[in-house]
């Protein structure tokens, strides 16, 4: 029994000799495509509209360069303001600013914001991190409130909400096989790509970096989840965040699901309104999660309730996952399957999706233009999804208000869908606003 009711693209057992093969080919077209540069995302097909205008209030003085902010615990092998930060996990939590250069120098700002609201594939500038500045190292005993450090760079996120737009915090947790200049680059073009209004942190936990890797990452990404809930709680308690967001990817939804389920836990004598006023949690979204099935949902139970709306873009026919699924002989919650479910979960889920903002997003290659079959990272590689993820953090709408479509499994989960249509009804909804 699938979450989804739709044909399952697993191919049946097969000698051990074609799975082997299978399996290498897998590995091989996975680590050609994740070695790869990083181009700038297609275009948000809310911004080929031609209703909107996302950079009418910047000039070419923005230019081409990125500023990022960031944290990481990932250790360093010297301590110093341009860290050269290791692939092993430490329990001090570093924060800074990076500078993202989109295209090598000779793209200029006018170029950049005509790309920026193209449809084009053809000439996309590759993102490369230009430098990195560390302005605060926490160890588990320093106190966050009597550092000047940590005081003076929580005072440089509310100078950026103070700017913004939009008064949220979006918080950015990369997947596996991520070396900290991907991880920069793929948070850096969705901060573009929102217009450049919205501030957006990146969580840089060790990954390795390597295909090769990835039981490593598995491991690194659970010794993450303490640095990620004591990242959230110190933005919580030290900015002027209206909702501090998540956006995570793959491997990235271990420590973002696991860091939500901790943080639910209450103080003392905090009743669930005042947990829920205190952390400020607002919009939750699992990109291909690579996390089990069982655990995503136990984890879910916990903090739901505590958050705007929690989403999770799944592809079923997603090739990282199905990998992901095999070595780690559990579905993935980014392609589930019910049977790893408890029926009381299922029950939960079913009613989750219909009454508390829980809200599962089929992305189906055979409905959505230019999306392969087997995509993973769907969620910045396709024009139609990357807009819809965007609409969820600068609006918190309702998948129905994003112009997405309902549907229903026989078992009672609700589920949205792109229609076919789904550009026009974005043309539309950037008519009305």
């Amino acid at each position: 029994m699938r979450f989804l009711e739709a044909r399952s693209l697993a191919s049946p057992l097969c000698p051990w000799w074609t799975a082997r093969a299978v399996l290498a080919a897998c590995l091989t077209a996975l680590l050609a495509a994740c070695s790869s540069p990083v181009q700038l995302m297609p275009t948000p097909v809310k911004f080929t509209t031609g209703q909107v205008e996302p950079f009418a209030h910047k000039t070419a003085l923005d230019g081409t360069s990125i500023p990022l902010l960031y944290a990481t615990n990932r250790a360093v092998f010297l301590e110093s303001r341009q860290p050269f930060y290791s692939i092993f996990p430490s329990d001090t939590l570093r924060m800074g600013v990076a500078k993202v250069q989109i295209g090598d120098g000779t793209l200029d700002w006018d170029q950049l914001r005509q790309l920026s609201a193209s449809g084009s594939q053809r000439g996309r500038p590759v993102l490369s991190l230009e430098r990195m500045e560390e302005l605060v190292a926490l160890t588990p005993q320093s106190d966050a409130e009597t550092s000047p450090e940590a005081q003076a760079y929580f005072a440089l996120i509310n100078d950026a909400l103070a700017v913004s737009r939009h008064r949220d915090l979006i918080v950015y947790v990369h997947g596996f096989n991520n070396a900290v200049w991907r991880g920069t680059a793929q948070a850096a073009q969705f901060h573009h790509f929102t217009g450049r209004q919205a501030v957006v942190l990146a969580f840089l936990w060790p990954s390795a970096g390597s295909l090769l890797s990835y039981a490593t990452d598995v491991r690194t990404a659970r010794a993450s989840v303490p640095a990620f809930a004591r990242l959230l709680e110190l933005l919580a308690r030290n900015t002027n965040a209206q909702h501090i967001n998540v956006l995570a990817f793959s491997a990235g939804a271990r420590i973002a699901s696991e860091g939500l389920a901790t943080l639910a836990q209450p103080r003392e004598g905090e009743s669930r309104e005042a947990l829920r006023a205190r952390l400020r949690l607002g919009q939750i979204y699992f990109a291909a999660p690579d996390e089990d099935t069982y655990r995503f949902v136990t984890d879910l139970r916990q903090y739901i309730d505590l958050t705007e709306r929690v989403s999770l873009g799944a592809n079923l026919g997603d090739r990282a996952l199905r990998f992901a699924a095999r070595h780690q002989r559990a579905s993935r919650a980014g392609r589930p399957d019910a049977d790893d479910l408890t029926e009381e979960q299922v029950d939960f889920v079913n009613a989750a999706s219909q009454r508390l903002n829980f809200d599962m997003i089929w992305v189906d290659p055979r409905a959505i233009p230019d999306l392969n079959r087997r995509a993973h990272s769907f969620w910045f590689g396709n024009a139609w999804v990357s807009s819809d993820v965007l609409m969820q953090f600068l609006w918190h709408k309702a998948p129905a208000e994003r112009g997405l479509q309902e549907g229903f499994t026989q078992q009672g989960m609700r589920f949205w869908t792109f229609p076919p249509d789904y550009d026009q009804r974005v043309k539309a909804l950037m008519q009305q606003r």
